[in-house]
């Protein structure tokens, strides 16, 4: 496994990040708990969440698998990874039981780590930007928890660049060290955070965890699948149907250097400097072990510049991309 720092901390992490969307809804408990297993054994010690994952409102069923998990174990399974979480999603239906609130941001780390089973949060990432919370509410919340020894690193999550440069000024006046990482939507086919979010967390030390880094499966060799005869969800094929022309193209290039479209999608992210880990949602032990082999694969200019032909981005960072 490779490591690398998390943004401008000292914390390392791994290139790949274990994302755990899938636990419950769509993986088992017992599977849940074998990917994991697996996850730690190969060395992935980066582990994200989210206090709304498992989609039934305020019972944090995600959260729930991963702390029982980190309970049953032995080996110090809880010190060996970096445990991110995230709040701002709706827990409740009364009144502050959502967004970014110091009240909310309080009991939602609370609950956290309630049902996670953990004294701390190494990585507690507001999952949306709050545009009715002042700055100065968020930060102090955030630094009485940082102080509390109940969270580590604070992160942001799908957040405008200028809202990360916002972000950052305040809590630099606060002398407080702010983000350290922001996820974002992320991928070959979904580009738009090239024109400014990135900029903003190349200038400021974030390191870029992006989620979705297979386009929800168009990358992962979607058209090879439909010739096998996998039937995809209504949206999925539309999305296929869209995009079929280009997604030729690329599982085209991905067969001439002999390398999975999967893995070509994530090698692609991992060659960006301000990336940190892709967050990679396996629902089973083949999916994770499989993901692997993108540490592994080296793209040449001459294939990137096909990519790039391929799959257009925003044309570079603001405002070049636009202007001049």
């Amino acid at each position: 496994m490779e490591y690398t720092h998390l943004g401008r901390t000292g914390l390392q992490v791994s290139r790949l990040c274990l994302g755990t969307m899938n636990f419950g809804p769509f993986a088992s408990e017992a599977e849940s708990f074998a990917i994991m297993d697996k996850a730690l054994e190969l060395g992935l010690n980066f582990f994200d969440t989210a206090n709304v994952y498992g989609w039934k409102k305020g019972e944090g069923v995600t959260e729930n698998i991963v702390g029982r998990w980190l309970a049953s174990g032995r080996g110090g399974r809880r010190e060996k990874i970096v445990l991110a979480t995230k709040v701002y999603g709706g827990m409740g239906d009364w009144p502050n039981e959502s967004k970014l609130s110091a009240y909310h941001i309080r009991r939602a780390c609370e609950e956290s780590l309630r049902r996670m089973q953990t004294d701390h949060i190494d990585l507690y990432q507001m999952h949306h930007i709050d545009r009715e919370t002042p700055w100065e509410e968020i930060w102090q919340a955030m630094e009485q928890l940082v102080q509390a020894g109940k969270v580590i690193y604070v992160g942001s999550s799908n957040f405008a660049g200028w809202n990360i440069a916002q972000a950052q000024a305040a809590a630099s006046a606060r002398h407080f060290m702010g983000l350290v990482s922001e996820q974002s939507l992320y991928n070959l086919n979904a580009r738009m955070i090239e024109l400014e979010v990135i900029p903003a967390c190349r200038a400021h030390g974030l390191g870029l965890i992006p989620w979705s880094p297979l386009g929800g499966g168009l990358l992962g060799g979607a058209l090879q699948k439909a010739a096998e005869g996998r039937r995809a969800d209504e949206r999925a094929a539309q999305n296929i149907e869209k995009n079929r022309a280009k997604l030729e193209a690329y599982e085209s290039l991905c067969g001439e250097i002999g390398e999975q479209p999967a893995h070509v999608a994530l090698a692609w992210l991992l060659k960006n400097p301000v990336v940190t880990a892709p967050i990679i949602g396996p629902r089973t032990l083949e999916q994770l072990e499989g993901s692997l082999r993108a540490l592994e694969v080296k793209l040449s200019d001459d294939v990137l510049k096909k990519l790039d032909e391929i799959w257009p981005g925003p044309g570079g960072p603001a405002p070049e991309a636009y202007a001049w």
